[in-house]
């Protein structure tokens, strides 16, 4: 398994590996960017098929995760860890704690959460050993999940606005694949806003249980993509919108929760010429990172003010889709040129500050 060779290496700051053999636990993190600050970003564990495959997930989760902070406005960089086992069977207070010394041994360049196969309570664990641990159930902001199920409907009704002129959901058809913390909590907000819903889920009893709960109709997972819908919200893993995913939809909108749902750039500009609307990840899906980030600000945690800022995705999604229309790019594109661009500038200025000082003081000053 070559770092630097693998097509997800994007000039990643550290690819760090960790093992520690009582507890099991296989970790990977990876920091990607931290011109903006601190890279903060969630602990995935997931039964990878291979290191190679955990590897891929890492460096691509933490890439978005700059890209992220940067479009929330926040002053922080892009990081990620990710776990690999079966949560099922693996997860332990050992494993966690065994993370929170991981985590660190990096001296607070990174903050981890929760993320997919993680918990609060798994971050109450890992806090035992670092206070460099967000999202925790005691003394931090706990499950971010339903305030990124909130930003995602906004970002939804924003899609809506700019395609059909009005952020009325009554009536629309919307397709949710993955009824996990965020698309369970989603379908249930789209419901009430008057939605009409078809939901899936790998766990085809889950998917059931929501689906009567919110008079919902429930499809088979490798039939989700392909429903007849105004709007499709991937809300489970990445990479669903494929070569193959593309010829199936059928759809004006992809807007959900997910991470990284394009499998390669060129399938956001696939979904662009077919005059999809594409609600790009890191911009609609950015409400838990608001949320936990409020952590940090002077003052701890306020729960208000992390909503008001969540609120702003509304406004700058609509500025992704009104350049994209002006210009004639893709969506997706727009996102990464105003990420970078903010990236860009805040190097500069740390550059023209750090440039008029000694270097060891400039580096005690900045870094």
């Amino acid at each position: 398994m070559d770092v630097f060779s693998s097509p997800a290496f994007d000039d990643h700051e550290q690819v760090l590996f960790f093992y520690d053999r009582p507890s099991g636990l296989r970790a990977i993190i990876a920091l990607h960017d931290t011109t903006l600050g601190p890279a903060v970003g969630g602990c995935r564990f997931w039964p990878y098929a291979d290191d190679a495959e955990a590897l891929s997930d890492v460096l691509r989760l933490a890439k978005s995760m700059t890209y992220k902070a940067a479009m929330a406005d926040l002053p922080f960089g892009g990081g990620k860890a990710v776990i690999i086992g079966d949560p099922k069977v693996a997860r332990s207070e050992a494993l966690f704690r065994a993370l929170g010394r991981a985590v660190h041994s990096m001296a607070g360049a990174y903050y981890t959460g929760e993320d997919v196969g993680t918990c609060p309570a798994d971050m109450d664990w890992a806090g035992t050993e670092t206070p460099y641990v967000l999202g925790r159930s005691q003394g931090g902001s706990g499950d971010p999940s339903p305030v990124t199920a909130h930003g995602v409907l906004l970002g939804i009704k924003a899609a809506v606005r700019h395609r059909f002129g009005h952020d009325d959901l009554q009536g629309l058809r919307v397709a949710v694949q993955g009824l996990g913390n965020v698309g369970g909590k989603l379908a249930v907000a789209l419901a009430q806003e008057g939605a009409q819903i078809v939901v899936a889920d790998l766990d085809a009893e889950r998917a059931a249980r929501i689906a009567e709960q919110i008079g919902a109709r429930h499809v088979g997972s490798d039939e989700i993509v392909a429903v007849d819908a105004e709007i499709f919200a991937p809300c489970a893993l990445g990479g669903v919108i494929d070569d193959a995913t593309l010829t199936r939809l059928s759809c004006d909108i992809v807007a959900g929760a997910a991470n990284n749902q394009l499998r390669e750039p060129r399938h956001g500009a696939a979904l662009h010429a077919r005059g999809i609307l594409y609600a790009p990840d890191y911009v609609i899906n950015a409400g838990g990172l608001i949320n936990i980030a409020q952590e940090l600000r002077p003052g701890g945690y306020d729960r208000d003010r992390a909503l008001a800022h969540v609120a702003t995705i509304e406004a700058t999604l609509t500025e992704i889709f009104e350049r994209s229309e002006q210009e004639g790019l893709a969506t997706h594109q727009i996102a990464d040129e105003v990420a970078l661009e903010r990236i860009a500038a805040s190097r500069q200025q740390c550059e023209a500050f750090s440039g008029d000082l000694e270097p060891a003081r400039a580096r005690a000053m900045v870094g």
